[in-house]
Parts: structure tokens; C-alpha cells; sequence
């Protein structure tokens, strides 16, 4: 017995993990577009969410082998997959399928799976940061330069967001060192490296190095020669920590299920609500334009709007006929929209030119 996902352009778009905390965020902006249905582990979780949006409730248990079907519109995913069921699904129904939740190895794995499968509909893996926000964003920002050589992206983690545990997922990488494109020239490198001090926002937040899936996909498909993500936090003592514990070797020697709840808990604490914020430098020739992404309601929801952003791509919805087989966000046909596309929820948007390289220090 296997899943079956089959394709009804008439029929709710699934949303797996739809009431976990980014799938909740994602379900309220979807549901005044869609019929949906919600898929989890433990309907009861989601009973509140469904009435709230009119969803229908359904179970699926992705570590359970017993059989989901379903008639759908389109899929996502905004729950860890890893045995691949609900894209296998996907593919073999002819559904059009989003993922925001996969790290670069599983990004790599899945695309291949997704490639050998040929697939009719789109597959979106919308996996890099919040949703695939941050390579929409140096998708504007290269349209508007004609190019992209160098893209620059710094996190600011709000340390009092909400969070779900698959969030913080990225700790559980921190042991493994990494590819990069640097210079046009494949580069292992180690977590937690290449450490600087940029501005985001108002604020001067060190930050260090960590495996992103932009950094696989952007030197793929905007020709970037060197893509770097970094990464720090709205408490100074949570970045030194982090460095530190990085330093004495702990996330080498603390791999495995063990150590997993003393990893996470190094960041895995959240709180009432924060502002997720990020910086995105786009350099091409001698011209650098800066992004400021700023999301007033928390990192939950920019991956949400990120998500929806996604299903609109695959359904056909934003301007341009639905793609065909494996895509990224980046590969949207209207770069020039993204601007409006966040606005539309909230998330402010801000770009200046600045001379290259200004803005991080070593």
C-alpha cells in the first residue's frame, strides 16, 4: 500500500504539518484564497485551527506507514519529510508540491529524487531561509542590477520568537562542515566560521556561518560566483555562547539523538513573539544594492508568507503559468513583484545602493 495524492484543480490545497507554528501562520493567510486541509500527527492539536479557517482536518503521520489518500489542488510541506512520502506522492499524482522545511543535504537528495521521477507538475523546493524569502529577495535584487556576482546574507535570530522545534532543526548541522561557492570555486568550510559584525537593522549583530540551502541554489541559478549566509542572534550572550561551544567542539562531538535536546536547547526556547530580521547584499560589477527584510510578527510568519509565496508560483497564481519540474524560489518570473508580494502581509522591505562591501566588518 503506498500513498496516493491525486490531482483535482477544483479540490483544497494540503498542507502537511498545517498546524504546527509555521503551518498555522500559513493556513490563516491561505485560507481566505483556498479550501484547505490540514494533515498531522495528532488531529486534536488542530481542531481549533480547522474551525477557525474552515479547514478540513486529516491524518498523517509521516512515520507511520499506513496509507494517506487524497484528492488535492497542491501540497505543502512545512514538516520534515524525510523519508520523501509526501513528494513521491506529489509527483506520482501530478500535484504541484512546495517544501520549506529541508536542509541543503536533503534539498540535494529530494531534487535528485524529484529529477529521476521526471515530473509533469511543478516541484518547488522552497527550503531556503524563511520559506525561500531570503533567494526572493536576491532574486529582486539581482533583476534590478542585471546581475548578481556576490550575495551576502545576514540573519538576525530574535531570541523571544515563537519557534517551532523543526525550526532550530539547522543546530543539529553545526557538526558537519559544508560546501560553498566562493570565487566561482567549490569551498568545504566549517559551521560557525568566517565570523563578522553587520549591520541589521539598527543593530551591529555578529554573525557566523551556517549550511543554508540558498548558498547550494543561488550560485546555480543567478550565475553567483560566491553566496555566503550568516547567522547571529538578537542576544550578544547567545551568539558568544554559540561561537564558544562551536570552539571547544561540541556540536562534533555531541552528534546523535543524546545530545539532540542539549544542541536545540542552546537556542530552542521560545518566547511570546519577536521580529524576524534580515540583510541581503546583492553585489554585481562595481554596484551593490542592500535589502532589509523586517517581519513585525516573527519568524513563524515570514516563512509563512514565503510558503504561500511558493504555492502561488506552483498553482499559476502570481502572474505567470504554474513551471514544470524541479524549481527554486529564486526562478520566479517576476522578480519586480516581491517587493508588493511581501507588503501585502505586513513584511517591510527596504533597498539602498551602498559602496561594496560597506556594511560588515571583520
Amino acid at each position: 500500500m503506498r500513498d496516493e495524492l491525486t490531482f483535482d484543480a477544483d479540490g483544497p490545497v494540503l498542507l502537511v504539518g498545517g498546524y504546527g507554528t509555521v503551518g498555522a501562520e500559513l493556513a490563516r493567510m491561505a485560507a481566505p484564497v483556498w479550501p484547505l486541509v490540514l494533515a498531522g500527527r495528532n488531529v486534536r492539536r488542530g481542531a481549533g485551527l480547522a474551525e477557525e479557517t474552515g479547514a478540513e482536518l486529516r491524518r498523517w503521520d509521516l512515520a507511520d506507514p499506513a496509507p494517506f489518500r487524497a484528492r488535492v489542488a497542491a501540497v505543502a510541506t512545512v514538516v520534515n519529510d524525510p523519508d520523501d512520502r509526501v513528494l513521491r506522492a506529489a509527483i506520482a499524482g501530478r500535484v504541484p508540491y512546495v517544501d520549506v522545511t529541508r536542509w541543503t543535504a536533503r534539498v540535494q537528495r529530494a531534487a535528485t529524487v524529484a529529477a529521476l521521477a521526471a515530473p509533469e507538475s511543478p516541484v518547488l523546493f522552497s527550503s531556503a531561509w524563511m520559506g525561500g524569502v531570503t533567494s526572493l529577495v536576491a532574486a529582486h535584487l539581482a533583476g534590478r542590477l542585471g546581475g548578481a556576482d556576490r550575495i551576502d546574507v545576514a540573519i538576525r535570530w530574535d531570541v523571544k520568537d515563537r519557534a517551532g522545534a523543526d525550526s532550530v532543526e539547522f543546530m543539529d548541522r553545526l557538526g558537519l562542515d559544508y560546501e560553498v561557492v566562493r570565487g566561482g570555486r567549490r569551498h568545504t568550510v566549517m559551521p560557525l566560521g568566517d565570523v563578522r559584525r553587520v549591520r541589521v537593522g539598527d543593530s551591529l549583530t555578529r554573525v557566523a556561518g551556517i549550511d543554508t540551502p540558498e548558498q547550494f541554489t543561488l550560485p546555480l541559478t543567478l550565475a553567483a560566483t560566491t553566496v555566503t549566509t550568516r547567522i547571529g542572534f538578537s542576544s550578544p550572550a547567545s551568539t558568544a555562547a554559540l561561537l564558544a561551544v562551536g570552539r571547544l567542539g561540541f556540536f562534533r562531538w555531541g552528534r546523535g539523538e543524546r545530545f539532540a535536546a542539549a544542541r536545540r536547547g542552546l537556542l530552542y526556547a521560545p518566547g511570546d513573539g519577536g521580529t524576524a530580521q534580515l540583510r541581503v547584499d546583492v553585489h554585481h560589477g562595481h554596484d551593490t544594492l542592500t535589502a532589509m527584510v523586517t517581519d513585525p510578527a516573527g519568524q513563524a510568519h515570514l516563512t509563512a508568507v514565503g510558503a504561500l509565496s511558493a504555492l502561488r508560483r506552483v498553482r499559476g497564481e502570481d502572474g505567470a503559468a504554474a513551471p514544470r519540474g524541479v524549481v527554486f524560489p529564486e526562478q520566479l518570473p517576476h522578480p519586480g513583484s516581491v517587493p508588493g508580494a511581501l507588503a501585502a502581509h505586513g513584511v517591510r522591505l527596504t533597498v539602498e545602493s551602498t559602496a561594496t562591501g560597506s556594511g560588515a566588518a571583520a
